[in-house]
């Protein structure tokens, strides 16, 4: 199947519109720092055409196929094989000092999860590989099968926000002495079998936040996130608008904070006049978080999670 008809990027004419006033003059470099199949950084380069294209992306297939994508483009798109908190080393790589528009599309690609090799979906029979790049790292396999019982608790919970996290990885840990874990299936099984019937019938597939909780581990996502938000808003210049769609609480909350703490003056209480470094240097474009359409959702159910943050940065950082 072809990226393009595999993937429907989600909420794209929102995401269009809050960063269209930074990209309208000629030159503007806008990064997608989530390129995935392509489908947002095919619709910036077709409605902003003086625009510059930055893409980052850490797996090399989602690279190849998203590359063939956007051929037609030509040389105002750049793909970089980086993760997104690399953003400013690929920045300063390609010479370029300030952007005006920044795109996240965080979490696990529809590409990715199409493909059933990948072992990201917990619908289906795949080898537990979940890594993003599988050039690099350990696998969610290696995960279950090597951390130790309260390590596994603690990313279940942390990650997965998983309420029976201690019931589930006993089993693990019982089944995994008998053989080693491999496949989602039997993941799947497993989780299914140790929980109570109250916490199957709340919340959809009751592998959902085990399998969460894996794939944020494996590929260090939060940490990645925590670093990229921050260095994507400094990478912006003035004028220029970030846009951030996320599909999960833990990220969400994230880019919640970034963004407000930009948004709030930090001088000290009792100052009659707020000085010029003290005072804010975003400015929000979204009243919380904006959800998708009754519409987008019943067109595409992976949209169903997303919440879209957006900010214009207003001022430069102090001196």
């Amino acid at each position: 199947m072809s990226s393009n008809a595999r993937h429907v990027p989600v909420m794209l004419q929102r995401c269009l519109d809050m960063l269209a006033p930074a990209l309208t003059e000629p030159g503007a470099v806008v990064v997608d720092c989530t390129l995935g199949a392509g489908g947002h950084s095919e619709a910036l380069l077709a409605r902003f055409p003086g625009a510059r294209l930055v893409a980052l992306d850490r797996d090399p297939t989602a690279l190849a196929l998203a590359g063939e994508r956007l051929a037609p483009y030509g040389d105002r798109a750049t793909l970089v094989r980086a993760v997104y908190h690399e953003l400013p080393d690929v920045l300063e790589r390609l010479g370029i000092p300030k952007v005006q528009g920044v795109l996240f599309d965080l979490g696990v690609s529809s590409m990715q999860l199409d493909e059933a090799d990948r072992g990201f979906a917990y619908a289906q029979d795949a080898p537990l590989d979940m890594r993003m790049d599988q050039t690099a790292g350990i696998s969610a396999a290696e995960v279950l099968n090597t951390y130790a019982p309260g390590e596994l608790v603690r990313i279940l919970r942390a990650y997965g926000e998983e309420k029976q996290a201690k019931r589930i990885v006993s089993a693990i840990v019982r089944e995994r002495e008998k053989e080693p874990f491999s496949n989602s299936a039997r993941l799947v099984e497993l989780i299914r079998d140790s929980l109570p019937q109250a916490a199957k019938r709340t919340g959809g597939n009751p592998a959902k936040r085990t399998f969460q909780a894996l794939r944020i581990e494996v590929n260090a996502e939060l940490a990645s996130v925590e670093q990229a938000i921050p260095a994507a808003v400094a990478a912006l210049a003035v004028g220029g608008r970030i846009a951030v769609l996320s599909y999960q609480s833990l990220e969400d909350r994230i880019v919640k904070q970034v963004f407000a703490a930009g948004a709030a003056n930090t001088a000290p209480p009792g100052l009659p006049v707020v000085p010029e470094r003290y005072q804010p240097r975003l400015k929000l474009l979204t009243r919380g978080a904006e959800l998708p359409t009754e519409e987008e959702v019943a067109e595409n159910r992976r949209a169903a999670p997303a919440r879209l943050r957006g900010a214009e940065r207003i001022r430069e950082d102090a001196p």
